[in-house]
């Protein structure tokens, strides 16, 4: 058993070196060549002797199973050099929404590589965690056929994998909760304090939940590791980038500069609610922050004038 890792990130990286403890790994990423002893993005946590990294991206192709680990707008170009070779089964590990078509990353793929059997890997997980050999639980989606080989294939002493054939959840919930994770930073960043954060995080995840539910998702999948496992992480700690986004956002201060998959999902989805007319409070107001179209002031005072409800 070979697996391919597309993407040679914090999180692709922190995967080979895990999976590097069962089977062979075979690493593509733009800022490695063949000589690399760890990833720029992971400098403490040496590749093991079992990851080979490549330079050509389709040697990824070539293994048993595929990992993609690039960002959600790597995705074209993925494809693009993915189109003409014969894929194994292609697991997705990036998160969000698509500003065209308003597409999760597995139907995206799936749109430009009908041909392949597309999974998604997802769940409440810090790469340098994964790297250090902590305890994590992840969710693979996809169908049927390639989840019982997949999650075998994936499972160390460290990482262990759940299984769901929920795609349409398991994308919603690790996409959404980054948007959650925003507003929850603002709200620390604001000074509003750990209630506010909390009933936050709890509307939010009601949120997503509604929304995901009219998409075809289960409410089973949304309540697991992929949906509130992956927000109770994501919305409460410092290490996740869109909490920490959030939390410069509401203090008034320049957020760093760092993949935060959360605002252009935020962007994105508040644009499909405009369009379908779907209501989404708290997406909308965290886009109209990032937008710099209102204020955290403006913002606070539009969720709390909305019209009481039963809950």
């Amino acid at each position: 058993m070979t697996i391919g890792i597309i993407g040679a990130g914090a999180f692709g990286s922190a995967l080979a070196i895990t999976l590097a403890s069962v089977t062979d790994v075979v690493l593509w990423g733009r800022a490695l060549n063949t000589d690399a002893k760890a990833s720029p993005r992971l400098p403490n946590h040496p590749l093991p002797d079992r990851v080979r990294i490549s330079l050509e991206l389709s040697d990824c192709a070539q293994a048993d199973l595929c990992l993609i680990a690039t960002p959600m707008a790597g995705l074209s170009e993925v494809s693009e050099r993915l189109d003409e070779v014969d894929c194994p089964p292609l697991i997705l590990c990036c998160k969000g929404i698509s500003g065209s078509g308003f597409m999760g990353p597995a139907s995206f793929l799936a749109e430009r590589l009908p041909k392949a059997d597309i999974g998604v890997l997802t769940g409440p997980s810090f790469a340098v965690d994964i790297a250090s050999g902590l305890p994590t639980a992840l969710t693979l989606a996809g169908p049927t056929d390639i989840l019982e080989p997949a999650q075998a294939a994936l499972t160390t002493p460290t990482l262990r994998v759940y299984t769901t054939a929920d795609v349409v959840g398991a994308e919603l919930g690790g996409a959404m909760k980054n948007v959650i994770a925003i507003a929850a930073g603002i709200a620390m960043g604001a000074g509003l304090g750990e209630s506010a954060r909390a009933a936050l995080i709890t509307r939010g995840f009601a949120e997503l939940e509604r929304f995901a539910l009219s998409r075809g998702a289960q409410s089973r999948t949304l309540h697991g590791l992929s949906g509130l496992g992956d927000l109770l992480l994501t919305a409460t700690s410092e290490k996740s980038r869109n909490y920490a986004y959030g939390l410069a956002l509401g203090a008034g201060t320049e957020p760093e500069k760092a993949t935060v998959e959360g605002r252009q999902t935020a962007l994105n989805l508040a644009e499909h609610a405009r369009i379908s007319g779907i209501d989404l409070p708290l997406t909308t107001t965290v886009a109209a922050l990032i937008n710099g179209t209102i204020d955290v002031t403006t913002a606070i005072r539009t969720l709390m004038s909305r019209p009481p409800k039963e809950e």
